[in-house]
């Protein structure tokens, strides 16, 4: 049994991405099982921006699950953002997990923003002004809700981690050495190398590579700016597990 999967990050919605989305929607609805957006879902946090992506999937008839990415906090308005999204049938996930049953495969799904905090070499400590010192805690709460949704959906025939900061600085590669710290932090790989889920997926690095992995965990940068498309499309098989194809990922890779 085959299980699709479109996912894209980075898709900054507003009023004028409206007909552009409206038609990548209803193409992943026809292909796809399932939708997954891994943050930044609009330009600046407005509610006005989500109530255009509500309006888009409303009418979906496949399970879309998003996370939020910073532009999605920046207005400061996070209680009418998610209500607005989750008014068009998306499912936001914040440091939480969900379990659900796609074409008979039964799939779990850990989803949480991820944070700041760099990467080896460059690694933010838990020691200084306390302003700093909250920059860390957030990260760690990230890391903890991690570990706990992976431990609840350890039995899934299909795991997935949906994050919008990088994991792994091999998905941000291309990108200048000097921001790296805030692009993700390698403490979200702890739990991910600990519980080894099927595919990660994360956007926010525009500038970064398509492929890469933590030890032989496959994790993906879907943001639009890197994939090239509105939808990068990933499938599943009951007996192979995840089927890619190579080449593809390859030249997206170089892209």
């Amino acid at each position: 049994m085959r299980l699709r999967i479109a996912a894209a990050g980075d898709i900054h919605c507003s009023e004028e991405e409206r007909t552009r989305l409206e038609n990548a929607f209803m193409d992943a609805e026809r292909e796809n099982d399932l939708i997954l957006l891994a943050g930044d879902l609009t330009t600046s946090g407005e509610p006005e921006q989500a109530a255009v992506l509500a309006d888009v999937t409303r009418g979906i008839g496949v399970p879309i699950y998003a996370v939020l990415g910073n532009h999605d906090w920046h207005a400061n308005r996070h209680e009418e953002l998610v209500s607005t999204l989750r008014g068009g049938g998306i499912r936001i996930l914040e440091r939480a997990h969900e379990i659900l049953t796609v074409e008979g495969i039964e799939i779990g799904i850990v989803g949480t923003k991820g944070f700041v905090g760099g990467f080896s070499g460059s690694l933010m400590p838990d020691f200084g002004e306390p302003l700093l010192r909250r920059v860390y805690a957030e990260t760690s709460a990230e890391v903890s809700a991690l570990d706990r949704g992976l431990r609840k959906i350890c039995e899934c025939a299909v795991r997935i981690v949906l994050l919008h900061y990088a994991p792994t600085t091999t998905t941000i590669e291309g990108e200048r050495e000097t921001i790296w710290a805030f692009l993700g932090s390698e403490r979200l790989a702890g739990p991910i190398a600990e519980h080894s889920p099927d595919l990660v997926l994360h956007g926010h690095g525009h500038g970064g590579t398509f492929a890469g992995s933590i030890e032989d965990i496959p994790v993906f940068n879907v943001g639009v700016p890197v994939t090239g498309r509105d939808f990068w499309i990933f499938e599943f098989d009951s007996e192979a597990g995840l089927v890619t194809e190579p080449d593809e990922a390859l030249r997206s890779k170089e892209r």
